[in-house]
Protein backbone atom coordinates (compact mmCIF):
# COMPACT_ATOMS: atom_id res chain seq x y z
CA UNK A 1 0.00 0.00 0.00
CA UNK A 2 1.17 3.58 -0.93
CA UNK A 3 0.44 7.12 0.39
CA UNK A 4 0.49 10.25 -1.44
CA UNK A 5 2.88 12.70 0.15
CA UNK A 6 0.85 15.31 2.15
CA UNK A 7 2.88 17.78 2.49
CA UNK A 8 3.01 18.52 -2.02
CA UNK A 9 -0.15 21.41 -2.35
CA UNK A 10 -1.81 18.55 -4.77
CA UNK A 11 -2.32 15.98 -1.79
CA UNK A 12 -2.66 18.54 0.57
CA UNK A 13 -5.82 19.75 -1.05
CA UNK A 14 -7.16 16.14 -1.89
CA UNK A 15 -6.57 15.31 2.04
CA UNK A 16 -8.21 18.23 3.46
CA UNK A 17 -9.74 20.31 1.35
CA UNK A 18 -12.12 17.91 -1.26
CA UNK A 19 -15.89 17.72 -0.46
CA UNK A 20 -15.55 14.65 1.41
CA UNK A 21 -13.03 16.11 3.54
CA UNK A 22 -15.36 18.54 6.41
CA UNK A 23 -14.91 15.62 9.49
CA UNK A 24 -10.48 15.62 8.57
CA UNK A 25 -10.66 19.00 8.24
CA UNK A 26 -12.68 19.61 11.67
CA UNK A 27 -10.32 16.95 13.50
CA UNK A 28 -6.66 18.57 11.95
CA UNK A 29 -7.93 21.68 12.80
CA UNK A 30 -9.25 21.13 16.51
CA UNK A 31 -5.48 19.17 16.74
CA UNK A 32 -3.46 22.45 15.36
CA UNK A 33 -5.17 25.16 16.39
CA UNK A 34 -7.11 24.10 19.99
CA UNK A 35 -4.86 21.56 21.33
CA UNK A 36 -6.89 18.85 20.01
CA UNK A 37 -10.40 20.16 22.00
CA UNK A 38 -13.34 19.57 20.27
CA UNK A 39 -13.92 23.74 20.14
CA UNK A 40 -14.68 23.08 16.46
CA UNK A 41 -17.97 21.31 16.02
CA UNK A 42 -18.55 22.16 12.15
CA UNK A 43 -17.22 24.20 9.65
CA UNK A 44 -17.87 25.06 5.41
CA UNK A 45 -14.83 24.74 3.63
CA UNK A 46 -14.73 27.21 0.53
CA UNK A 47 -14.52 26.19 -2.88
CA UNK A 48 -14.15 22.70 -2.01
CA UNK A 49 -11.01 21.29 -3.97
CA UNK A 50 -11.92 18.50 -6.69
CA UNK A 51 -8.90 17.36 -7.40
CA UNK A 52 -9.24 18.26 -11.47
CA UNK A 53 -5.84 17.34 -13.51
CA UNK A 54 -3.58 19.78 -12.52
CA UNK A 55 -2.18 22.30 -15.71
CA UNK A 56 0.90 23.69 -14.00
CA UNK A 57 3.17 23.63 -11.09
CA UNK A 58 2.15 27.35 -10.29
CA UNK A 59 1.80 27.35 -6.82
CA UNK A 60 -1.74 28.43 -5.51
CA UNK A 61 -1.25 29.78 -1.92
CA UNK A 62 -4.02 29.26 -0.33
CA UNK A 63 -4.38 25.58 -0.35
CA UNK A 64 -7.66 25.26 1.85
CA UNK A 65 -9.88 28.07 3.23
CA UNK A 66 -12.57 27.34 6.00
CA UNK A 67 -15.76 29.19 8.02
CA UNK A 68 -15.37 27.85 11.47
CA UNK A 69 -17.92 29.06 14.30
CA UNK A 70 -20.00 30.52 11.71
CA UNK A 71 -17.93 33.84 11.08
CA UNK A 72 -14.31 33.13 11.46
CA UNK A 73 -12.00 32.66 8.29
CA UNK A 74 -9.36 30.13 8.84
CA UNK A 75 -6.58 29.63 5.84
CA UNK A 76 -4.30 26.72 5.63
CA UNK A 77 -1.22 26.45 3.45
CA UNK A 78 1.16 23.60 3.45
CA UNK A 79 4.38 25.45 2.03
CA UNK A 80 7.11 22.72 0.89
CA UNK A 81 10.04 25.32 0.19
CA UNK A 82 11.51 27.92 1.88
CA UNK A 83 11.12 30.87 -0.56
CA UNK A 84 12.16 34.11 -0.83
CA UNK A 85 9.88 37.20 1.06
CA UNK A 86 7.67 33.70 1.87
CA UNK A 87 6.80 35.35 5.69
CA UNK A 88 5.87 38.52 3.79
CA UNK A 89 3.12 36.35 1.70
CA UNK A 90 1.88 34.98 4.34
CA UNK A 91 0.76 38.34 6.16
CA UNK A 92 -0.50 39.38 2.90
CA UNK A 93 -2.59 36.82 2.27
CA UNK A 94 -3.92 37.12 6.02
CA UNK A 95 -4.58 40.47 5.73
CA UNK A 96 -6.52 40.14 2.68
CA UNK A 97 -8.64 37.99 3.72
CA UNK A 98 -9.28 40.06 6.59
CA UNK A 99 -9.99 43.35 4.45
CA UNK A 100 -11.98 41.88 1.14
CA UNK A 101 -14.97 41.00 3.89
CA UNK A 102 -16.23 44.54 3.26
CA UNK A 103 -17.33 46.29 0.10
CA UNK A 104 -17.20 49.61 -0.34
CA UNK A 105 -19.05 51.67 2.32
CA UNK A 106 -19.90 48.74 4.55
CA UNK A 107 -19.22 49.28 8.25
CA UNK A 108 -15.78 47.91 9.91
CA UNK A 109 -18.01 45.98 12.59
CA UNK A 110 -18.66 43.15 10.61
CA UNK A 111 -15.09 41.89 9.99
CA UNK A 112 -14.78 39.00 11.25
CA UNK A 113 -11.89 37.09 12.96
CA UNK A 114 -8.92 35.30 10.59
CA UNK A 115 -6.48 32.27 11.33
CA UNK A 116 -4.16 32.13 9.00
CA UNK A 117 -2.27 28.37 9.50
CA UNK A 118 0.70 27.55 8.22
CA UNK A 119 2.53 24.06 7.82
CA UNK A 120 6.25 24.10 6.89
CA UNK A 121 8.48 21.71 5.87
CA UNK A 122 11.53 23.23 6.95
CA UNK A 123 12.25 25.13 10.15
CA UNK A 124 11.71 29.04 10.13
CA UNK A 125 12.08 30.39 13.58
CA UNK A 126 15.52 28.98 14.42
CA UNK A 127 15.76 30.39 17.27
CA UNK A 128 12.46 28.67 19.12
CA UNK A 129 12.07 24.58 19.84
CA UNK A 130 8.20 24.47 19.73
CA UNK A 131 6.80 22.87 17.11
CA UNK A 132 4.01 24.80 16.84
CA UNK A 133 4.09 28.73 17.45
CA UNK A 134 1.13 30.90 17.67
CA UNK A 135 1.97 34.96 16.36
CA UNK A 136 -0.95 37.53 17.68
CA UNK A 137 -0.41 41.43 17.18
CA UNK A 138 0.44 42.73 20.71
CA UNK A 139 1.71 46.00 22.39
CA UNK A 140 6.22 45.86 22.35
CA UNK A 141 6.67 47.08 25.31
CA UNK A 142 4.03 45.24 27.74
CA UNK A 143 3.06 42.39 25.41
CA UNK A 144 -0.73 43.71 25.83
CA UNK A 145 -2.66 42.45 22.95
CA UNK A 146 -4.43 43.91 19.98
CA UNK A 147 -7.86 42.68 18.77
CA UNK A 148 -6.12 39.81 19.86
CA UNK A 149 -9.53 37.37 18.86
CA UNK A 150 -9.05 39.40 15.85
CA UNK A 151 -5.63 38.13 13.83
CA UNK A 152 -3.55 35.58 14.44
CA UNK A 153 -0.98 33.80 12.70
CA UNK A 154 0.13 30.03 13.53
CA UNK A 155 2.88 28.00 12.26
CA UNK A 156 3.76 24.01 12.27
CA UNK A 157 6.99 23.47 11.49
CA UNK A 158 7.20 19.91 10.71
CA UNK A 159 10.87 19.04 10.96
CA UNK A 160 10.52 19.98 14.40
CA UNK A 161 8.43 17.49 15.22
CA UNK A 162 10.88 14.06 16.10
CA UNK A 163 8.58 11.52 18.21
CA UNK A 164 8.36 8.05 17.00
CA UNK A 165 5.09 6.57 16.49
CA UNK A 166 5.59 4.75 19.96
CA UNK A 167 5.59 8.39 21.34
CA UNK A 168 2.76 9.92 20.00
CA UNK A 169 0.41 11.15 23.08
CA UNK A 170 -2.41 13.81 21.52
CA UNK A 171 -4.41 14.35 18.81
CA UNK A 172 -2.32 16.90 17.91
CA UNK A 173 0.85 13.94 17.56
CA UNK A 174 -1.15 12.05 15.59
CA UNK A 175 -2.18 14.43 12.87
CA UNK A 176 1.76 15.73 12.51
CA UNK A 177 2.64 12.26 12.11
CA UNK A 178 0.62 11.98 9.38
CA UNK A 179 1.90 15.08 7.76
CA UNK A 180 5.63 13.85 7.90
CA UNK A 181 5.52 9.88 7.43
CA UNK A 182 2.68 9.35 5.23
CA UNK A 183 4.39 9.00 2.35
CA UNK A 184 6.84 6.36 3.77
CA UNK A 185 4.47 3.93 5.24
CA UNK A 186 3.32 0.99 3.67
CA UNK A 187 0.08 0.31 5.75
CA UNK A 188 -1.84 2.19 8.46
CA UNK A 189 -0.21 2.29 12.24
CA UNK A 190 -2.77 1.05 14.60
CA UNK A 191 -2.29 4.14 16.54
CA UNK A 192 -2.93 6.30 14.30
CA UNK A 193 -5.99 3.88 12.61
CA UNK A 194 -8.28 4.06 15.72
CA UNK A 195 -9.10 7.67 15.17
CA UNK A 196 -11.71 7.39 12.37
CA UNK A 197 -10.40 10.94 10.63
CA UNK A 198 -7.68 9.86 10.53
CA UNK A 199 -8.25 6.35 9.12
CA UNK A 200 -10.42 8.55 6.46
CA UNK A 201 -7.40 10.84 5.82
CA UNK A 202 -5.09 7.52 4.84
CA UNK A 203 -8.33 6.11 2.57
CA UNK A 204 -7.90 9.26 0.75
CA UNK A 205 -4.08 9.62 0.21
CA UNK A 206 -4.45 6.17 -1.01
CA UNK A 207 -2.78 5.59 -4.80
CA UNK A 208 -4.89 2.92 -5.16
CA UNK A 209 -7.72 5.71 -5.39
CA UNK A 210 -6.17 8.16 -7.59
CA UNK A 211 -6.71 8.10 -11.54
CA UNK A 212 -4.08 7.83 -13.80
CA UNK A 213 -3.75 11.56 -14.83
CA UNK A 214 -3.93 12.49 -10.79
CA UNK A 215 -1.11 9.67 -10.11
CA UNK A 216 1.35 11.35 -13.18
CA UNK A 217 0.58 15.31 -12.02
CA UNK A 218 1.73 14.55 -8.51
CA UNK A 219 4.84 13.30 -9.69
CA UNK A 220 5.33 16.05 -11.83
CA UNK A 221 5.00 18.05 -8.86
CA UNK A 222 7.40 15.36 -6.65
CA UNK A 223 9.72 16.56 -9.49
CA UNK A 224 9.23 19.83 -9.77
CA UNK A 225 10.07 20.29 -5.95
CA UNK A 226 13.02 18.27 -6.01
CA UNK A 227 14.73 19.87 -8.92
CA UNK A 228 14.00 23.70 -6.90
CA UNK A 229 15.38 21.87 -3.94
CA UNK A 230 18.60 20.66 -5.88
CA UNK A 231 18.59 24.27 -7.19
CA UNK A 232 18.63 26.29 -4.13
CA UNK A 233 21.53 23.77 -2.77
CA UNK A 234 23.56 24.30 -5.81
CA UNK A 235 23.27 27.91 -5.72
CA UNK A 236 23.98 27.88 -2.33
CA UNK A 237 27.20 26.01 -2.66
CA UNK A 238 28.15 28.16 -5.23
CA UNK A 239 27.58 31.57 -3.44
CA UNK A 240 29.99 29.70 -0.57
CA UNK A 241 32.89 29.22 -2.34
CA UNK A 242 32.65 32.61 -4.24
CA UNK A 243 32.48 34.12 -0.62
CA UNK A 244 31.24 37.44 -1.72
CA UNK A 245 27.86 38.82 -1.72
CA UNK A 246 27.58 39.42 -5.70
CA UNK A 247 28.84 35.31 -6.19
CA UNK A 248 25.91 34.53 -3.88
CA UNK A 249 23.57 36.32 -6.24
CA UNK A 250 24.89 34.78 -9.29
CA UNK A 251 25.19 31.78 -7.84
CA UNK A 252 21.10 31.54 -7.20
CA UNK A 253 20.20 33.05 -10.61
CA UNK A 254 22.72 30.39 -12.37
CA UNK A 255 21.45 27.77 -10.17
CA UNK A 256 17.68 28.46 -11.32
CA UNK A 257 19.05 28.80 -15.24
CA UNK A 258 20.26 25.73 -15.37
CA UNK A 259 17.13 24.11 -13.19
CA UNK A 260 14.29 25.85 -15.94
CA UNK A 261 16.51 25.16 -19.16
CA UNK A 262 16.07 21.49 -17.73
CA UNK A 263 12.10 21.55 -16.94
CA UNK A 264 11.57 23.16 -20.70
CA UNK A 265 13.54 20.76 -22.20
CA UNK A 266 11.74 18.06 -20.69
CA UNK A 267 8.54 19.74 -21.91
CA UNK A 268 8.99 21.09 -25.13
CA UNK A 269 11.48 19.55 -26.40
CA UNK A 270 15.13 20.89 -28.00
CA UNK A 271 15.61 24.45 -27.88
CA UNK A 272 16.57 26.63 -30.72
CA UNK A 273 20.01 28.75 -29.35
CA UNK A 274 18.48 32.00 -29.37
CA UNK A 275 15.81 31.38 -26.96
CA UNK A 276 18.84 29.93 -24.40
CA UNK A 277 20.14 33.82 -24.61
CA UNK A 278 17.06 35.25 -23.75
CA UNK A 279 16.03 33.32 -20.91
CA UNK A 280 19.21 33.96 -19.82
CA UNK A 281 18.92 37.57 -19.52
CA UNK A 282 15.67 37.40 -17.37
CA UNK A 283 16.24 38.42 -13.36
CA UNK A 284 15.84 35.85 -11.13
CA UNK A 285 12.63 36.52 -9.93
CA UNK A 286 11.49 36.05 -13.85
CA UNK A 287 13.44 32.84 -14.01
CA UNK A 288 11.32 31.98 -10.94
CA UNK A 289 8.02 32.67 -12.75
CA UNK A 290 9.34 31.09 -15.76
CA UNK A 291 10.02 27.99 -13.74
CA UNK A 292 6.59 27.74 -12.10
CA UNK A 293 5.15 28.38 -16.01
CA UNK A 294 6.59 25.51 -17.39
CA UNK A 295 4.54 23.06 -17.46
CA UNK A 296 1.92 25.18 -18.31
CA UNK A 297 3.53 25.50 -21.80
CA UNK A 298 2.63 22.87 -24.87
CA UNK A 299 5.06 24.27 -27.50
CA UNK A 300 8.19 26.08 -27.90
CA UNK A 301 5.89 28.66 -30.14
CA UNK A 302 3.87 29.01 -26.03
CA UNK A 303 7.58 29.67 -24.77
CA UNK A 304 8.08 32.40 -27.37
CA UNK A 305 5.17 34.54 -26.71
CA UNK A 306 5.62 33.91 -22.93
CA UNK A 307 9.40 35.53 -23.71
CA UNK A 308 8.18 37.89 -25.38
CA UNK A 309 5.36 39.15 -22.73
CA UNK A 310 8.18 39.36 -19.98
CA UNK A 311 10.88 40.76 -21.59
CA UNK A 312 8.70 43.75 -22.31
CA UNK A 313 8.55 44.34 -18.89
CA UNK A 314 12.03 44.39 -18.36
Amino acid sequence: MNFINPKTDFAFKKIFGSAESKDILISFLNAMLYEAQPVIEDLEIIDPYLAPKIKGVKDTYLDVKAKIDGNKTVIIEMQVLNVESFEKRILYNATKAYSMQLTTGSRYSLLNPVIALTITDFPMFEDMETVISRFVFKEKSFSTEYLADEFELVFVELPKFDKTLQELETLTDKWIYFMKTAQILRSVPEELGNVPELRQAFAIANEANLAPDELEDLERREIFIQDQRGAITKATRIGREQGIEQGIEQGIKQGKLELVMRLLERRVGPLSPEIPTRISQLSAEQLENLGEAVLELASVSDLTTWLQAHNNRQ
